[in-house]
């Protein structure tokens, strides 16, 4: 990641006719010639002395049997003594004005509230660590909960894992403590990657103002690095913005319509360390900008120009997500059209260098009942399952959606068939 960065500050500088300084062969500080043959040129090693300059530091401290190193004393603090003549100093400090050592007894009247500062009424703007670390027991209880056996059976299948959860609600109602540390302990499970705690970021009506929605990520990301330390944060989203291109009819309408979806506010969420995996939703490419005469693929290759020139991949994983292979009851797409759908879904956004994986849902529901498919019932084989199939060489960098809540067949057999086409698997756990 840090590479990826330098690399992009380079061609910054390079653009704006920066020189970047490169070490030079006759520099008496070049170590360089110590690397191995093989080094990437990018790498350099740079003495911070010489040998003469290390021989001249270690004479100095250690001549006179350390007589220089014995008579160093920390530099003087100035101290201020209020009482003296001549001195004003504020009258409203906090403390009693004397000086205090470690293991002295606390001034009267002393309250500790554990750091915690304070917070809008109403709201929860800080949490202690402790109430958010799940115990041992209670990891060892989630492991035994059905999310956490899915999880297990996940694992063992060979996919590789990411918690699915929506935690928004959770903050809304005050609630971000209990649920992070809930999904801290799934998340301790073997084989979980990461987890995904938003979906349609934004989109949807959970959030009025872009102020909510930066202070759900700044305090969610920041609970669910104390409670998963270690695993990658996800989240989902779109970017209407980004499919119009050049036409600036288009991107005042859109600018208008997704007021929250502001392209520069998620960009922060990247640069800021808040997200490691971005998923950019492919739902609006093929209706959201018929106005302007741009169908899905020109949307969808207007979107990846613009994740590129804005380097988010320097800063986190992009994904890109989509449902376009499914269809109520089963895929009904022929090989050809199956073929044609993952070249332009699947591998044009791989192949451009726009998206590192790319998520297709395989099953949901909609709100009528109506359950959608790739597979057949009972997981029954199609001509668009057996497209997907021969996506081996790509298996890695794609990713499914499954619920365990609702299985097609059951749990273990579900992940198993998905588990022959993708990679990776986001498990609904709420």
């Amino acid at each position: 990641m840090r590479l990826r960065n330098i690399f992009v500050i380079g061609a910054t500088l390079s653009l704006l006719g920066i020189g970047v300084p490169a070490w030079s062969e006759d520099d008496p500080k070049s170590c360089t010639e110590l690397l191995s043959a093989d080094t990437p040129a990018y790498v350099v090693c740079h003495w911070m002395a010489t040998e003469e300059e290390a021989r001249d530091i270690a004479l100095f401290w250690g001549a006179n049997d350390g007589e220089n190193m014995k008579e160093t004393t920390p530099l003087d603090r100035e101290v201020v003594d209020c009482n003296a003549a001549g001195n004003s100093c504020p009258g409203d400090l906090e403390g009693d004005g004397a000086m205090h050592g470690d293991g002295d007894p606390e001034p009267d009247g002393y309250v500790d509230d554990g750091g915690t500062p304070e917070c809008d009424p109403g709201t929860e703007c800080a949490v202690k660590p402790e109430a958010l670390k799940a115990s041992a027991e209670d990891i060892k209880g989630a492991a035994q909960t059905p999310q956490g056996q899915a999880l297990s059976k996940a694992a063992e299948s060979g996919l590789r894992v990411w918690i699915d959860t929506d935690l928004t609600d959770d903050w809304k109602a005050g609630k971000l403590a209990e649920a992070v540390k809930a999904v801290g302990a799934l998340a301790a499970q073997p084989g979980v990657a990461g987890i995904r705690f938003a979906t349609q970021l934004g989109y949807d009506q959970t959030f009025t103002t872009a102020e909510e929605i930066d202070k759900f990520v700044a305090e969610t990301s920041a609970a669910l690095r104390i409670a998963a330390p270690g695993k990658k944060l996800a989240a989902h989203t779109l970017v209407p913005l980004f499919g119009c291109g050049v036409n600036d009819a288009c991107k005042v309408e859109m600018t208008k319509k997704y007021p929250l979806l502001d392209p520069e506010r998620i960009g922060a969420f990247l640069t800021k360390g808040q997200i490691d995996q971005l998923a950019l939703d492919a739902g609006l490419l093929a209706t959201e900008y018929a106005t302007w005469k741009i169908d899905a693929t020109e949307a969808q290759r207007n979107q990846w120009i613009q994740v590129r020139a804005k380097a988010w991949d320097a800063y986190a994983q992009i994904a890109a997500e989509d449902a376009v292979l499914t269809a109520p009851g089963s895929s009904q797409l022929t090989a050809v059209q199956a073929r044609k759908t993952l070249t332009e879904r699947v591998a044009t956004p791989l192949q451009n260098d726009a998206a590192e994986t790319v998520t297709l849902w395989t099953r949901w529901q909609d709100p009528n009942g109506t359950v959608n498919r790739v597979l057949g019932e009972k997981l029954a084989t199609n001509a668009t399952w057996q497209q997907l199939d021969r996506l081996d060489s790509v298996k890695p960098r794609l990713a499914t959606v499954y619920d365990p809540a609702t299985p097609e067949v059951d749990t273990a057999t579900d992940l198993q068939k998905l588990a022959e086409v993708f990679g990776q698997v986001y498990l609904t756990t709420a």
